[in-house]
């Protein structure tokens, strides 16, 4: 006969799954260097599957716990701390990204600063000629495209919001509708922002290569994007467990994961409208 649990922890039944997705990691990681010297890239892809069904089966056993009642308020505590610091993580991830492209719209380097210092190979790297943004780069209007998708994702943070209070009164029915809406609006945002990078591209504004101002524009608003499109998958899976009926007032940590996480999206969004579509205009007037 089991003895009766006499704590609110959860103490988790043994898994093959970190040891398996650190498997699928390294053939992922060995393919990507087969990859970049040339050789198949299908070594890559191979360990990419594993990790995604790794991804895929540990968050169901997660999924299978929570049904069965092993998230007392203790374990939900520890995951809302857990869903907080990986949020913060990735703050400062996009940190990283703001510090290169204020440092260089701050203190441009001439050519041969960089040349003397051995910075980018003495300027190869499309140098910054002393201005910001660099000569020859033409900039996005930010009143267009960029505000229009600013405006999506702040409808799309205010649609979660919906969703978010539907589960608190077990409101199924506006539960879904929130979803299904933000769900719509962050994938119209990753089009919007694919077909600007095509007009960049297309018209030789500037490139990845071509500028340290590309690339940073492209890193910062590139790895947002991602961050989307990551967010956008996450909420496309609370919208089918919430068809499911998987979520209550009381049981719904994984759809508020989702919710932070694409505020937190939102945020950073702003700040890259702000920072460096409106303020690289302003600083070339």
């Amino acid at each position: 006969m089991a003895a009766h649990k006499q704590h609110d922890y959860h103490i988790v039944n043994p898994s093959p799954w970190p040891f398996i997705g650190a498997i699928g990691g390294f053939i992922m990681l060995t393919g990507a260097v087969f990859w970049m010297h040339d050789y198949t890239p299908y070594v890559f892809w191979a360990g990419f599957a594993l990790v995604l069904y790794v991804m895929y089966a540990w968050w169901t056993d997660v999924i299978r716990e929570a049904h069965g009642g092993d998230h007392t308020p203790v374990v939900k505590i520890g995951l809302r701390y857990g869903v907080i610091l990986f949020i913060t993580s990735e703050v400062m991830f996009f940190v990283a990204w703001f510090w290169s492209y204020f440092k260089h719209a701050l203190f441009p380097m001439p050519d041969a600063v960089e040349r003397e210092a051995g910075v980018l190979g003495g300027g190869v790297f499309g140098a910054v000629d002393g201005v910001w943004p660099p000569a020859g780069v033409e900039l996005v209007d930010p009143w267009h495209l960029p505000l229009l998708n600013t405006l999506i994702l702040l409808t799309s943070g205010a649609t979660c919001t919906w969703a978010h209070h539907a589960v608190m009164e077990n409101d199924r029915k506006g539960l879904v509708w929130g979803l299904t809406l933000t769900v719509l609006l962050g994938a119209l945002f990753t089009a919007i922002q694919a077909y600007e990078y095509y007009e960049i591209v297309h018209n030789d504004w500037f490139s990845y290569a071509g500028s340290i101002y590309g690339a940073n524009f492209f890193m910062a608003t590139g790895f947002h994007g991602f961050h989307v499109l990551i967010g956008t998958l996450f909420l496309i899976v609370c919208l089918s467990r919430a068809m499911r009926g998987h979520f209550d007032n009381q049981s719904h940590i994984g759809f508020e994961a989702a919710a932070w996480y694409w505020h937190f999206v939102d945020v950073v969004w702003l700040f890259l409208f702000a920072g460096i579509y409106v303020a690289a205009v302003w600083g070339a007037a």
